[in-house]
């Protein structure tokens, strides 16, 4: 610097070309995708929809500060002072997060509530359901969803939504002896139900909901969905594992808290469960209808039987009396098939004998002629062996005598 005086202080690269700039047409066409097709995106967003749509190899920052130069993204304000967040769990299935969100999520149609199940140790979506309202049947929806494909979980974390919990008095604590058909399922399960009491308690659930109400209705729309019914298949096929790849975090530690349900207890625990008394007709009463129930081995009718109604998510009831399945039903009240219970011990006593036998049969008849037929084949008596004498008989033998 000192040979060549003042001059040795100039930037001798002013008026130069970086060789690693960015080149011209490229951004143009950035920049002209964005204002024609992606005005709405966050930059994130965009550069990733550049990058899988367009063939688009520049880097975010570089996409970044020439939005931020042409305008058309405002720069980010800054952070408030950092605040400690909960600690997540360190086993994926450890703690589930069940949350709802009502938004416009597919363009031209009614808002509807959102039902996401992820896992707190991940930030891992399981499942992720578009319904009409958020109640009962989506949240048995939802669960039958994550357990079917990962297995039983160790607790679900929610908020105190009247499906969720009964609440004696509203804004107090939930009831600790009262349960909900869902508070019913998951102890049914063995899996803990956690009651958040402020939205701060549901932070994770209300960070993803951030994201998919600002990413999730422009997926569906450049994916030219525009019914509800293809809204879940391509949620569930598509989005679910593109959104993991890209939000879902490592565990703490490795393996699972999952369990293998290998009875699958859930098929018969997730659904709303009530007692009906069968009615004169042999017909129960159910949501303004009368489910009438068939012919069965286990009794002639189930006149003022107690029988307990499982109707499941997809709208379905079955029937029950103890551990039988008397009939299953459509949603319009239609028998679907008989499914007759499955011959035991006492019903294969009397498979064969005639309806109209058995219908004047009672229920401790199979029981008897299970007895009666453990006999046939007996050894015969001896013939030598003392018999009672008749009073004829007796005068006889004191005759001869």
């Amino acid at each position: 610097m000192r040979p060549e005086g003042d001059d040795g202080l100039v930037d001798r690269r002013l008026g130069r070309r970086s060789p690693r700039r960015a080149p011209e047409e490229e951004l143009e066409r950035m920049l002209a995708l964005y204002r024609d097709k992606y005005a709405d995106f966050t930059v994130k967003h965009f550069h990733e929809q550049m990058q899988k749509r367009h063939d688009y190899v520049l880097g975010y920052t570089v996409t970044k500060l020439a939005l931020h130069a042409a305008g058309l993204v405002r720069k980010a304000p800054k952070r408030s002072a950092h605040r400690k967040k909960r600690p997540r769990r360190p086993l994926r299935g450890m703690l589930l997060h069940q949350d709802g969100s009502r938004h416009v999520w597919i363009e031209g149609l009614p808002a509807r509530d959102l039902i996401v199940t992820m896992d707190d140790a991940t930030s891992e979506v399981y499942s992720m359901v578009l319904v009409e309202e958020e109640g009962t049947a989506s949240t048995f929806q939802a669960l039958r969803e994550v357990i079917g494909e990962h297995g039983l979980f160790c607790a679900l974390y929610t908020d105190r939504g009247s499906h969720y919990f009964l609440t004696p008095k509203a804004g107090e604590k939930i009831s600790k002896t009262q349960q909900t058909q869902v508070g019913r399922a998951l102890s049914h399960l063995g899996i803990e139900h956690i009651a958040a009491y402020s939205p701060q308690a549901r932070g994770r659930s209300e960070r993803v909901f951030g994201t998919l109400q600002d990413r999730l209705p422009k997926e569906l729309r450049l994916a030219g969905i525009t019914t509800v019914e293809a809204a879940n298949a391509w949620l569930k096929a598509h989005y679910i594992p593109g959104h993991n790849a890209a939000f879902a975090i490592k565990p703490e530690q490795e393996g699972t808290a999952f369990v293998a349900d290998r009875h699958e207890a859930w098929r018969e625990a997730l659904c709303v469960i009530e007692e009906r008394t069968v009615a004169n007709d042999n017909t129960v009463a159910w949501n303004g209808r009368r489910l009438q129930l068939p012919e069965s081995r286990l009794r002639p009718h189930f006149v003022k039987a107690v029988v307990r109604l499982h109707e499941y998510p997809d709208g379905t009831v079955s029937v029950f009396l103890g551990p039988h399945r008397l009939a299953r039903f459509a949603p319009d009240g239609q028998q679907i098939s008989p499914d007759a219970p499955q011959p035991g011990g006492v019903l294969g006593a009397v498979k064969d004998k005639p309806w109209r036998a058995r219908k004047r049969a009672s229920l401790t008849a199979p029981a008897r002629a299970a007895v009666e037929k453990a006999r046939v084949g007996t050894e015969k008596r001896a013939s030598s062996r003392t018999k009672k004498l008749t009073h004829r008989a007796k005068t006889a033998t004191t005759a001869v005598a």
